[in-house]
Protein backbone atom coordinates (compact mmCIF):
# COMPACT_ATOMS: atom_id res chain seq x y z
CA UNK A 1 0.00 0.00 0.00
CA UNK A 2 1.37 3.43 -0.90
CA UNK A 3 1.23 6.46 1.36
CA UNK A 4 1.85 9.61 -0.66
CA UNK A 5 0.91 12.49 1.65
CA UNK A 6 3.81 14.70 2.83
CA UNK A 7 5.41 13.30 5.97
CA UNK A 8 7.90 14.64 8.50
CA UNK A 9 9.40 11.22 9.06
CA UNK A 10 13.00 12.39 9.34
CA UNK A 11 12.41 15.94 10.56
CA UNK A 12 9.54 15.76 13.04
CA UNK A 13 9.74 15.74 16.83
CA UNK A 14 9.60 11.93 17.02
CA UNK A 15 12.41 9.72 15.79
CA UNK A 16 11.60 8.16 12.38
CA UNK A 17 10.81 4.67 13.72
CA UNK A 18 7.89 6.06 15.75
CA UNK A 19 5.75 7.53 12.92
CA UNK A 20 6.66 4.55 10.72
CA UNK A 21 5.45 2.22 13.47
CA UNK A 22 2.19 4.12 13.78
CA UNK A 23 1.71 3.86 10.03
CA UNK A 24 2.30 0.10 10.22
CA UNK A 25 -0.49 -0.13 12.78
CA UNK A 26 -2.78 1.67 10.36
CA UNK A 27 -1.68 0.33 6.96
CA UNK A 28 -0.08 -3.02 7.74
CA UNK A 29 3.46 -4.43 7.95
CA UNK A 30 4.46 -3.44 4.41
CA UNK A 31 3.81 -0.08 2.74
CA UNK A 32 5.60 2.55 0.69
CA UNK A 33 6.26 6.19 1.47
CA UNK A 34 7.91 8.98 -0.49
CA UNK A 35 11.04 10.50 1.03
CA UNK A 36 11.63 13.48 -1.22
CA UNK A 37 12.01 12.07 -4.73
CA UNK A 38 12.63 8.55 -3.44
CA UNK A 39 10.08 5.82 -2.92
CA UNK A 40 10.81 3.69 0.16
CA UNK A 41 9.34 0.32 1.09
CA UNK A 42 8.91 0.03 4.87
CA UNK A 43 8.67 -3.46 6.38
CA UNK A 44 8.06 -4.54 9.97
CA UNK A 45 6.94 -8.19 9.79
CA UNK A 46 9.35 -11.07 10.43
CA UNK A 47 7.91 -13.34 7.73
CA UNK A 48 8.14 -10.61 5.07
CA UNK A 49 11.67 -9.79 6.27
CA UNK A 50 12.56 -13.48 5.97
CA UNK A 51 11.24 -13.57 2.40
CA UNK A 52 13.20 -10.43 1.50
CA UNK A 53 16.54 -11.58 2.93
CA UNK A 54 16.30 -15.10 1.53
CA UNK A 55 14.37 -15.05 -1.75
CA UNK A 56 15.24 -11.47 -2.73
CA UNK A 57 18.47 -10.90 -0.82
CA UNK A 58 20.64 -10.37 -3.90
CA UNK A 59 18.21 -7.79 -5.30
CA UNK A 60 18.24 -5.75 -2.05
CA UNK A 61 21.98 -5.91 -1.35
CA UNK A 62 22.83 -2.47 -2.72
CA UNK A 63 23.11 0.79 -0.77
CA UNK A 64 21.82 4.28 -1.59
CA UNK A 65 24.41 6.60 -3.11
CA UNK A 66 24.70 8.97 -0.14
CA UNK A 67 26.77 12.14 -0.56
CA UNK A 68 28.48 11.38 2.77
CA UNK A 69 29.55 7.97 1.49
CA UNK A 70 31.26 9.57 -1.49
CA UNK A 71 33.02 12.32 0.48
CA UNK A 72 33.88 10.54 3.73
CA UNK A 73 34.08 7.02 2.37
CA UNK A 74 36.85 7.31 -0.23
CA UNK A 75 34.29 7.51 -3.04
CA UNK A 76 32.52 4.33 -1.95
CA UNK A 77 35.48 2.36 -0.57
CA UNK A 78 33.98 2.15 2.95
CA UNK A 79 32.67 -1.41 2.71
CA UNK A 80 29.66 -0.76 4.96
CA UNK A 81 28.25 1.66 2.37
CA UNK A 82 29.95 0.44 -0.80
CA UNK A 83 27.74 -0.54 -3.74
CA UNK A 84 27.12 -4.26 -4.08
CA UNK A 85 29.56 -5.66 -6.63
CA UNK A 86 33.03 -7.18 -7.08
CA UNK A 87 34.73 -4.68 -4.75
CA UNK A 88 32.26 -5.16 -1.89
CA UNK A 89 32.31 -8.96 -2.27
CA UNK A 90 36.11 -9.04 -2.26
CA UNK A 91 36.46 -6.83 0.82
CA UNK A 92 33.69 -8.66 2.64
CA UNK A 93 35.53 -11.94 2.05
CA UNK A 94 38.78 -10.51 3.39
CA UNK A 95 37.08 -9.06 6.46
CA UNK A 96 35.11 -12.23 7.24
CA UNK A 97 37.91 -14.74 6.63
CA UNK A 98 41.03 -12.81 7.63
CA UNK A 99 40.25 -9.79 9.79
CA UNK A 100 37.17 -10.64 11.88
CA UNK A 101 37.42 -14.43 11.78
CA UNK A 102 37.04 -16.42 15.00
CA UNK A 103 40.71 -17.39 15.00
CA UNK A 104 41.86 -13.77 14.49
CA UNK A 105 39.62 -12.53 17.30
CA UNK A 106 41.03 -15.20 19.60
CA UNK A 107 44.59 -14.13 18.78
CA UNK A 108 43.80 -10.48 19.50
CA UNK A 109 41.57 -11.04 22.53
CA UNK A 110 44.44 -10.18 24.89
CA UNK A 111 44.42 -6.62 23.50
CA UNK A 112 40.76 -6.24 24.43
CA UNK A 113 41.43 -7.67 27.89
CA UNK A 114 44.40 -5.31 28.35
CA UNK A 115 42.31 -2.22 27.57
CA UNK A 116 39.46 -3.39 29.79
CA UNK A 117 41.83 -4.06 32.70
CA UNK A 118 43.33 -0.58 32.34
CA UNK A 119 39.91 1.07 32.31
CA UNK A 120 38.77 -0.82 35.41
CA UNK A 121 42.00 0.05 37.25
CA UNK A 122 41.56 3.71 36.31
CA UNK A 123 38.10 3.74 37.88
CA UNK A 124 39.49 2.21 41.07
CA UNK A 125 42.23 4.86 41.21
CA UNK A 126 39.76 7.68 40.67
CA UNK A 127 37.43 6.20 43.28
CA UNK A 128 40.19 6.31 45.90
CA UNK A 129 40.67 10.02 45.18
CA UNK A 130 37.09 11.20 44.63
CA UNK A 131 34.75 8.94 46.62
CA UNK A 132 32.22 10.70 48.82
CA UNK A 133 31.49 10.05 52.47
CA UNK A 134 29.23 7.15 51.45
CA UNK A 135 32.05 5.51 49.50
CA UNK A 136 30.58 6.29 46.07
CA UNK A 137 31.82 8.19 43.02
CA UNK A 138 29.91 9.77 40.14
CA UNK A 139 30.89 8.47 36.69
CA UNK A 140 29.48 9.37 33.25
CA UNK A 141 29.23 5.90 31.77
CA UNK A 142 28.40 6.86 28.18
CA UNK A 143 31.74 8.65 28.00
CA UNK A 144 33.53 5.77 29.77
CA UNK A 145 32.09 3.19 27.38
CA UNK A 146 33.01 5.41 24.42
CA UNK A 147 36.64 5.82 25.46
CA UNK A 148 36.99 2.13 26.31
CA UNK A 149 35.59 0.97 22.98
CA UNK A 150 37.64 3.50 21.03
CA UNK A 151 40.72 2.20 22.86
CA UNK A 152 39.83 -1.38 21.99
CA UNK A 153 39.12 -0.72 18.31
CA UNK A 154 42.15 1.50 17.73
CA UNK A 155 44.33 -1.06 19.50
CA UNK A 156 43.14 -4.08 17.50
CA UNK A 157 43.04 -2.20 14.17
CA UNK A 158 46.26 -0.18 14.21
CA UNK A 159 48.04 -1.15 17.44
CA UNK A 160 47.72 2.28 19.08
CA UNK A 161 45.89 3.66 22.09
CA UNK A 162 43.34 6.46 22.28
CA UNK A 163 44.11 7.30 25.96
CA UNK A 164 40.76 8.98 26.45
CA UNK A 165 41.65 11.97 24.32
CA UNK A 166 44.38 13.05 26.76
CA UNK A 167 47.44 11.89 24.84
CA UNK A 168 49.06 12.52 21.51
CA UNK A 169 46.12 10.96 19.65
CA UNK A 170 43.51 13.49 20.84
CA UNK A 171 43.31 15.35 17.52
CA UNK A 172 43.29 12.08 15.60
CA UNK A 173 40.41 10.59 17.55
CA UNK A 174 38.38 13.80 17.31
CA UNK A 175 38.13 13.20 13.58
CA UNK A 176 36.70 9.74 14.19
CA UNK A 177 33.98 11.25 16.35
CA UNK A 178 33.14 13.67 13.56
CA UNK A 179 33.00 10.87 11.00
CA UNK A 180 30.43 9.09 13.15
CA UNK A 181 28.42 12.31 13.44
CA UNK A 182 28.55 13.27 9.77
CA UNK A 183 28.21 9.88 8.10
CA UNK A 184 24.48 10.41 7.80
CA UNK A 185 21.81 11.29 5.27
CA UNK A 186 22.26 15.03 4.99
CA UNK A 187 24.48 17.70 3.42
CA UNK A 188 27.17 19.79 5.13
CA UNK A 189 29.58 19.11 2.25
CA UNK A 190 32.19 21.64 3.36
CA UNK A 191 32.51 20.17 6.83
CA UNK A 192 32.49 16.60 5.52
CA UNK A 193 35.29 17.41 3.08
CA UNK A 194 37.40 18.87 5.90
CA UNK A 195 36.79 15.83 8.11
CA UNK A 196 37.59 13.51 5.19
CA UNK A 197 40.95 15.22 4.63
CA UNK A 198 41.85 14.97 8.32
CA UNK A 199 40.82 11.34 8.55
CA UNK A 200 42.73 10.41 5.42
CA UNK A 201 45.84 12.06 6.82
CA UNK A 202 45.54 10.23 10.15
CA UNK A 203 44.96 6.77 8.73
CA UNK A 204 47.53 7.38 6.00
CA UNK A 205 50.12 8.16 8.66
CA UNK A 206 49.28 4.92 10.46
CA UNK A 207 49.57 3.00 7.20
CA UNK A 208 53.03 4.45 6.52
CA UNK A 209 54.13 3.41 10.01
CA UNK A 210 52.85 -0.13 9.45
CA UNK A 211 54.56 -0.42 6.09
CA UNK A 212 57.88 0.70 7.59
CA UNK A 213 57.45 -1.78 10.42
CA UNK A 214 56.54 -4.68 8.13
CA UNK A 215 59.61 -4.06 5.98
CA UNK A 216 61.93 -5.28 8.72
CA UNK A 217 59.75 -7.04 11.30
CA UNK A 218 58.94 -10.73 11.17
CA UNK A 219 55.28 -11.64 10.79
CA UNK A 220 53.70 -12.14 14.20
CA UNK A 221 50.51 -13.97 15.10
CA UNK A 222 49.27 -10.96 17.07
CA UNK A 223 49.43 -8.62 14.08
CA UNK A 224 46.72 -5.98 14.26
CA UNK A 225 44.00 -5.67 11.63
CA UNK A 226 45.98 -3.21 9.50
CA UNK A 227 48.92 -5.62 9.41
CA UNK A 228 46.57 -8.33 8.17
CA UNK A 229 45.11 -6.06 5.50
CA UNK A 230 48.60 -5.15 4.25
CA UNK A 231 49.44 -8.84 3.94
CA UNK A 232 46.18 -9.80 2.21
CA UNK A 233 45.28 -6.89 -0.06
CA UNK A 234 47.07 -7.12 -3.40
CA UNK A 235 49.00 -4.19 -4.86
CA UNK A 236 46.86 -4.20 -8.00
CA UNK A 237 43.75 -2.08 -8.22
CA UNK A 238 40.49 -3.69 -7.09
CA UNK A 239 37.45 -2.34 -8.91
CA UNK A 240 39.22 0.99 -9.36
CA UNK A 241 40.60 1.29 -5.81
CA UNK A 242 44.32 0.91 -5.08
CA UNK A 243 45.67 -1.06 -2.12
CA UNK A 244 46.35 1.98 0.07
CA UNK A 245 42.81 3.31 -0.39
CA UNK A 246 41.32 -0.08 0.45
CA UNK A 247 43.43 -0.48 3.58
CA UNK A 248 42.75 3.06 4.82
CA UNK A 249 39.02 2.91 4.12
CA UNK A 250 38.59 -0.51 5.71
CA UNK A 251 40.61 0.40 8.82
CA UNK A 252 38.65 3.63 9.27
CA UNK A 253 35.35 1.78 8.86
CA UNK A 254 36.28 -0.80 11.49
CA UNK A 255 37.32 1.80 14.06
CA UNK A 256 34.43 4.22 13.55
CA UNK A 257 31.71 1.58 13.22
CA UNK A 258 32.98 -0.86 15.84
CA UNK A 259 33.52 1.68 18.59
CA UNK A 260 30.26 3.57 18.07
CA UNK A 261 27.80 0.68 17.88
CA UNK A 262 29.29 -1.20 20.85
CA UNK A 263 29.25 1.96 22.95
CA UNK A 264 25.59 2.50 22.09
CA UNK A 265 24.63 -1.06 23.02
CA UNK A 266 26.57 -1.07 26.31
CA UNK A 267 24.99 2.26 27.30
CA UNK A 268 21.48 0.94 26.71
CA UNK A 269 22.24 -2.32 28.52
CA UNK A 270 23.38 -0.58 31.68
CA UNK A 271 20.49 1.91 31.44
CA UNK A 272 17.96 -0.94 31.29
CA UNK A 273 19.60 -2.70 34.24
CA UNK A 274 19.51 0.46 36.34
CA UNK A 275 15.80 0.84 35.58
CA UNK A 276 15.27 -2.84 36.45
CA UNK A 277 17.31 -3.38 39.63
CA UNK A 278 16.07 -6.94 40.09
CA UNK A 279 17.84 -7.92 36.86
CA UNK A 280 20.99 -6.08 37.94
CA UNK A 281 21.03 -7.97 41.26
CA UNK A 282 20.41 -11.27 39.50
CA UNK A 283 23.29 -10.67 37.09
CA UNK A 284 25.66 -9.91 39.96
CA UNK A 285 24.48 -12.95 41.89
CA UNK A 286 25.29 -15.10 38.85
CA UNK A 287 28.75 -13.54 38.65
CA UNK A 288 29.34 -14.21 42.37
CA UNK A 289 28.35 -17.83 41.91
CA UNK A 290 30.29 -18.49 38.70
CA UNK A 291 33.36 -16.30 39.29
CA UNK A 292 33.47 -15.52 43.01
CA UNK A 293 35.16 -12.58 44.71
CA UNK A 294 38.80 -13.64 44.56
CA UNK A 295 39.60 -13.06 40.90
CA UNK A 296 38.55 -11.15 37.81
CA UNK A 297 36.22 -12.41 35.08
CA UNK A 298 38.01 -14.14 32.23
CA UNK A 299 36.88 -15.16 28.75
CA UNK A 300 36.23 -18.76 29.76
CA UNK A 301 33.63 -17.59 32.31
CA UNK A 302 31.38 -15.96 29.73
CA UNK A 303 29.85 -19.20 28.43
CA UNK A 304 28.62 -20.00 31.97
CA UNK A 305 26.84 -16.66 32.47
CA UNK A 306 23.44 -17.62 31.08
CA UNK A 307 21.54 -14.73 32.61
CA UNK A 308 24.10 -12.22 31.34
CA UNK A 309 23.62 -13.60 27.82
CA UNK A 310 19.86 -13.20 28.26
CA UNK A 311 20.34 -9.57 29.35
CA UNK A 312 22.38 -8.80 26.25
CA UNK A 313 19.82 -10.45 23.98
CA UNK A 314 16.95 -8.57 25.59
CA UNK A 315 18.80 -5.29 25.18
CA UNK A 316 19.51 -6.04 21.53
CA UNK A 317 15.79 -6.74 21.09
CA UNK A 318 14.58 -3.53 22.75
CA UNK A 319 17.44 -1.18 21.86
CA UNK A 320 19.40 -2.44 18.84
CA UNK A 321 22.18 -0.17 17.61
CA UNK A 322 19.85 1.02 14.85
CA UNK A 323 16.07 1.29 15.13
CA UNK A 324 15.84 1.33 11.33
CA UNK A 325 17.97 -1.24 9.55
CA UNK A 326 20.55 0.34 7.24
CA UNK A 327 18.78 1.32 4.03
CA UNK A 328 19.03 -0.93 0.97
CA UNK A 329 18.14 -0.25 -2.67
CA UNK A 330 16.37 -2.67 -5.01
CA UNK A 331 18.46 -3.27 -8.13
CA UNK A 332 15.62 -4.99 -10.05
CA UNK A 333 11.85 -5.06 -10.11
CA UNK A 334 10.56 -7.72 -7.73
CA UNK A 335 7.40 -8.91 -6.00
CA UNK A 336 7.37 -8.85 -2.19
CA UNK A 337 4.35 -10.05 -0.19
CA UNK A 338 2.27 -9.80 -3.35
CA UNK A 339 3.27 -6.19 -4.07
CA UNK A 340 5.22 -5.04 -7.11
CA UNK A 341 8.37 -3.22 -5.99
CA UNK A 342 10.08 -1.22 -8.78
CA UNK A 343 13.81 -1.06 -9.32
CA UNK A 344 15.37 1.82 -7.38
CA UNK A 345 12.98 1.57 -4.42
CA UNK A 346 14.68 1.99 -1.05
CA UNK A 347 14.12 -0.71 1.56
CA UNK A 348 13.75 0.25 5.22
CA UNK A 349 13.24 -2.44 7.87
CA UNK A 350 11.74 -0.98 11.03
CA UNK A 351 13.75 -3.10 13.46
CA UNK A 352 12.23 -1.37 16.48
CA UNK A 353 8.72 -2.38 15.38
CA UNK A 354 9.82 -5.86 14.29
CA UNK A 355 11.41 -6.60 17.69
CA UNK A 356 8.26 -5.57 19.55
CA UNK A 357 5.76 -7.68 17.65
CA UNK A 358 3.18 -8.91 20.23
CA UNK A 359 2.55 -11.99 18.08
CA UNK A 360 6.14 -13.09 18.76
CA UNK A 361 7.05 -11.53 22.11
CA UNK A 362 4.88 -11.63 25.22
CA UNK A 363 4.72 -8.17 26.83
CA UNK A 364 6.97 -6.93 24.04
CA UNK A 365 7.80 -3.51 25.51
CA UNK A 366 8.93 -4.88 28.88
CA UNK A 367 12.55 -5.61 29.74
CA UNK A 368 12.41 -9.30 30.61
CA UNK A 369 15.71 -11.21 30.11
CA UNK A 370 14.06 -14.36 31.43
CA UNK A 371 12.22 -14.76 28.12
CA UNK A 372 15.52 -15.93 26.59
CA UNK A 373 15.89 -18.63 29.24
CA UNK A 374 12.53 -20.20 28.35
CA UNK A 375 12.41 -23.29 26.10
CA UNK A 376 10.56 -21.35 23.37
CA UNK A 377 13.11 -18.57 22.95
CA UNK A 378 16.32 -19.89 24.51
CA UNK A 379 17.73 -20.75 21.09
CA UNK A 380 16.92 -17.44 19.37
CA UNK A 381 20.16 -16.05 17.96
CA UNK A 382 21.18 -12.54 16.97
CA UNK A 383 23.22 -13.30 13.84
CA UNK A 384 20.42 -12.71 11.34
CA UNK A 385 19.08 -16.25 10.84
CA UNK A 386 16.14 -15.91 13.25
CA UNK A 387 14.20 -13.16 11.52
CA UNK A 388 12.08 -12.31 14.55
CA UNK A 389 15.19 -10.55 15.88
CA UNK A 390 17.84 -9.02 13.62
CA UNK A 391 19.81 -6.43 15.64
CA UNK A 392 22.83 -6.81 13.33
CA UNK A 393 20.81 -6.95 10.13
CA UNK A 394 20.27 -9.97 7.88
CA UNK A 395 21.28 -11.33 4.53
CA UNK A 396 24.52 -10.68 2.70
CA UNK A 397 24.94 -7.22 4.17
CA UNK A 398 24.44 -8.03 7.83
CA UNK A 399 27.16 -6.69 10.11
CA UNK A 400 30.40 -8.69 9.68
CA UNK A 401 31.55 -7.72 13.18
CA UNK A 402 28.94 -9.69 15.13
CA UNK A 403 31.58 -11.90 16.74
CA UNK A 404 33.68 -8.97 17.94
CA UNK A 405 30.63 -7.02 19.11
CA UNK A 406 29.25 -9.92 21.17
CA UNK A 407 32.68 -10.71 22.59
CA UNK A 408 33.08 -7.10 23.72
CA UNK A 409 29.53 -6.69 25.00
CA UNK A 410 29.64 -9.74 27.25
CA UNK A 411 33.17 -9.21 28.55
CA UNK A 412 32.79 -5.51 29.34
CA UNK A 413 29.39 -5.92 30.96
CA UNK A 414 30.47 -8.91 33.06
CA UNK A 415 33.67 -7.19 34.23
CA UNK A 416 31.89 -3.94 35.09
CA UNK A 417 29.08 -5.58 37.06
CA UNK A 418 31.52 -7.91 38.82
CA UNK A 419 33.77 -5.07 39.96
CA UNK A 420 31.29 -2.39 40.97
CA UNK A 421 27.96 -1.74 42.61
CA UNK A 422 26.16 0.74 40.39
CA UNK A 423 23.16 2.97 41.09
CA UNK A 424 21.64 6.23 39.91
CA UNK A 425 21.81 9.48 41.94
CA UNK A 426 18.90 9.57 44.38
CA UNK A 427 17.55 6.38 42.83
CA UNK A 428 16.15 8.33 39.87
CA UNK A 429 15.13 6.36 36.75
CA UNK A 430 17.37 6.62 33.71
CA UNK A 431 16.12 8.75 30.83
CA UNK A 432 15.69 6.36 27.87
CA UNK A 433 15.29 8.94 25.09
CA UNK A 434 17.42 8.39 21.98
CA UNK A 435 18.94 10.64 19.33
CA UNK A 436 18.47 10.55 15.57
CA UNK A 437 21.32 9.28 13.42
CA UNK A 438 22.87 6.15 11.98
CA UNK A 439 22.86 4.72 15.50
CA UNK A 440 20.25 5.27 18.19
CA UNK A 441 22.57 6.73 20.83
CA UNK A 442 21.20 7.69 24.24
CA UNK A 443 20.23 11.35 24.09
CA UNK A 444 21.44 12.29 27.58
CA UNK A 445 24.50 11.39 29.67
CA UNK A 446 24.40 8.24 31.82
CA UNK A 447 25.61 9.44 35.21
CA UNK A 448 25.84 6.72 37.85
CA UNK A 449 27.24 6.23 41.34
CA UNK A 450 29.73 3.40 41.68
CA UNK A 451 31.55 1.70 44.52
CA UNK A 452 33.85 -1.35 44.43
CA UNK A 453 32.38 -4.81 45.03
CA UNK A 454 35.79 -6.51 45.02
CA UNK A 455 39.08 -5.57 46.60
CA UNK A 456 40.74 -3.07 44.28
CA UNK A 457 44.02 -4.93 44.71
CA UNK A 458 42.82 -8.10 42.99
CA UNK A 459 45.02 -8.78 39.99
CA UNK A 460 43.12 -8.82 36.70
Amino acid sequence: MAYNRPLQIFSGSDLPHVPLSSMADQYGPIFTVRLGVRKALVVSSWDIVKDIFTTHDLIVSNRPNYIATKILGHNGAFFSFAPYGPYWRGIRKIISQEVLSKSRLEKLNHLQVFELENSIKNIHELWREKRDEQGKMLVEMKKWFGELNMNIMVKVVVGKRYNGGNGENEEEMRSYGEVINWLDLGGYKKIMKRVARELDYIVGKWLEEHRRKSSFDNVKEENDFMDVLIQVVEDDDVAGYNADTIIKATSATLIAGGSDTTTVMLTWTLSLLLNNPYALRKAQEELDMQVGHDRQVNESDIKNLCYLHAIVKETLRLYPATFLNATRVCTKDCTIAGYHVPKGTWLIVNTWKLHRDPNIWQDPCEFRPERFLSPNQRGVDVIGTDFEMIPFGAGRRRCPGIGLACQTLHMVLATLLHNFDISTPNGEPVDMSATAGLTNAKATPLEVLISPRLHATIDA
